[in-house]
């Protein structure tokens, strides 16, 4: 007995040395895997929210480039510089104020060519730019110099860090001054903060412009050469103070940086400006504890395995000759069931065809009908398509029409104003083509704070000179800036089906009138768009708003209720209203923001 077990106690103590060598190389390499993994998720999730983000950034400089090459071809400004009388002031301010507030600018001004602010959007509020010294500026100075310039400052009135835009006019032969757009990226910043880890934008010298950590502004990721100091004390680019060290810094070939004892794997790719790079900081610890916690669950799992293994083995030699004696039962059952499970096999085999067979026609039918259901729905977006369109690309049609005879007289720049313009039409197209697929597959709407004014100079806009005519819009100056609930595209789609629909009613009429007017009650806008016209016909008013009916002869009968429905995904109501005109009224009803 004592010679049987002495062999089996040394192969029990040689595999439980094996499984603790197998375990210690095993947790070596796990912790070496993890590692990887959690670095190359990390490098993954960094690239590509820097990717985003500096897809974001890209998008809103591209948006406010614009503004000063278009200003400096304003005639007002021009007429502001060169007389700098109190009404051509007082006109370009009012038209700079209206400006920034529809494109979000923080800030518009007009610099003469002595660095005095002449004009600003901000002349109402106490921190006006008006009569200000800007020459110090290095935007000022080389916008002179050069033509154009950007600076990334802080504000010396506002007190605000921003984006300065700088563009040199023209008159006459000689540099008349600078047209400045300044532009805020709070809004942007929000939008990083909210993605996760830490972004933020360095110029050419390392210092931090744009940031998701509002503390980590005009701060280096590595030291500043002191004549780099002294531009800066002297221009207040970064304020009065030279810009302080950040908790971190950023070596060239670095890829995981410390921060409070966290560590960061590191994106970077550079932006559209000037020598400055768009970092983001990916958090390490949130992968790395995911790996491990999949390296401990895997190696647990081999344990239990490799447990249940040896236990199975220890087992297998007592139950070996159990197993030979019940072998021999088994086989004289086997033969009896045999006979019994090739029948029942049989059957098995006929019913499991059947069941085939009718899963396979049940999937046909289900295909034809989800074929015919796609056929419908694609039939009533394409007319849908077809009618909301109609206008941009009539408008387009116009301003390409306009360049051709632009070109014809040499004059490029109103050429290149027309087709920005026939750019953001078919940009409009595309987000109401977007608008409607997203309706036909019953997405949850964009929700916002719009100005009801701007959605209503946005309507007026698409429909042209016509409807400008003979359109009046009755705003209280307090209700111009009101805000509802809403997404401005979809809105101004409404506005513009209405407003189209009362310029057909009052087509040919000796005095076509169409009365835009808002009224607030409790929670509620209610914005009435009536006219002089004939009237609904009362055949047809109850079902205006179904599919296809229309008092158009021409018409598809889709708008009113498309309306109608992006209405309802705001909280609001298209219904017919009473016209002060007479004649039909349309009442939109938006919660107010």
């Amino acid at each position: 007995m004592i010679d049987r077990l002495n062999p089996i106690r040394v192969r029990l103590v040689a595999a439980a040395l094996v499984v603790l060598l197998l375990g210690a190389a095993l947790l070596w390499a796990s912790g070496r895997w993890a590692t990887a993994q959690a670095a190359a998720a990390a490098d993954a999730a960094a690239g590509q929210t820097a990717r985003s983000h500096a897809g974001l950034l890209a998008s809103e400089l591209q948006k406010f480039r614009l503004l000063p090459l278009v200003l400096i071809d304003y005639p007002d400004v021009a007429t502001a510089l060169e007389t700098q009388s109190p009404t051509a002031v007082a006109r370009l301010n009012r038209t700079l104020e209206l400006l920034a507030d529809r494109t979000d600018a923080a800030a518009i001004y007009v610099i003469d060519a002595k660095g005095v602010t002449v004009a600003a959007s901000n002349w109402r509020l106490p921190t006006s730019f008006v009569g200000q010294n800007y020459s110090f500026r290095p935007y000022f100075r080389d916008a002179m110099s050069r033509g154009a310039s950007e600076l990334f400052a802080l504000g010396t009135i506002s007190g605000r860090p921003g984006l300065f835009l700088a563009r040199r006019l023209t008159a006459n032969g000689r540099s008349a001054g600078v047209v400045v757009v300044k532009v805020e990226f709070d809004r942007l910043e929000a939008t990083w903060a909210r993605a996760g880890g830490h972004s933020f934008v360095t110029d050419s010298h390392g210092v931090i412009l744009i940031t998701s950590v509002p503390g980590w502004r005009f701060r280096t990721t590595h030291p500043l050469d002191a004549a780099t100091l002294a531009q800066a004390r002297t221009t207040l680019q970064f304020g009065s103070g030279p810009p302080r060290a950040a908790p971190f810094v950023l070596a060239q070939s670095a890829a995981t940086v410390s921060v409070d004892e966290a560590h960061y794997r590191l994106g970077s790719l550079p932006v559209p400006l000037a020598g400055s790079r768009l970092v983001h900081l990916e958090p390490l610890a949130g992968p790395l504890a995911a790996a491990t916690t999949s390296v401990r669950l895997r190696g647990l799992a081999i344990l239990i395995i490799l447990g249940v293994v040896a236990g199975l083995a220890w087992r297998s030699r007592e139950k070996r000759q159990l197993q030979h004696d019940a072998r021999l039962a088994l086989e004289q059952e086997v033969v009896r069931r045999t006979a019994e499970l090739s029948e029942t096999n049989r059957q098995l085999t006929i019913e499991s065809r059947e069941r085939v067979e009718a899963e396979q026609r049940f999937r046909a039918a289900r295909e034809e009908l989800a074929q015919a259901n796609r056929l419908g729905s694609l039939g009533q977006i394409t007319a849908g398509v077809a009618h909301e369109i109609n206008q941009p690309v009539a408008a387009i049609r116009t301003f390409a029409e306009n360049a051709g005879i632009f070109l014809d007289r040499d004059q490029i720049e109103p050429v290149r104003g027309n087709l920005a313009q026939i750019i953001d039409l078919t940009a409009r197209i595309g987000s109401i083509t977007a608008e409607l697929r997203t309706f036909a597959r019953r997405r949850t709407p964009l929700r916002g704070a719009i100005g009801i004014g701007s959605v209503i100079d946005g309507a007026l806009l698409i429909l042209g000179e016509r409807a400008r005519q003979i359109v009046t819009v009755d705003l209280a100056p307090d209700m111009r800036g009101a805000l509802v609930v809403g997404d401005r595209v979809r809105l101004e789609q409404i506005l513009v089906n209405l407003l189209q629909n009362a310029l057909d009613a009052v087509a040919g009429m000796a005095a076509p009138r169409i009365l835009i007017v808002a009224v607030v009650a409790g929670s509620d806008m209610t914005i009435t768009v009536g006219d002089n016209g004939s009237g609904l016909d009362p055949t047809i008013a109850d079902q205006l708003f179904a599919p296809f009916i229309s008092a158009k002869p021409e018409g598809l009968g889709l708008g009113l209720g498309i309306a109608r429905d992006i209405a309802r995904e705001f909280g609001g109501e298209l219904e017919i209203g009473n016209s002060a005109l007479s004649g039909a009224a349309f009442a939109l009803r938006l919660k107010r923001a």
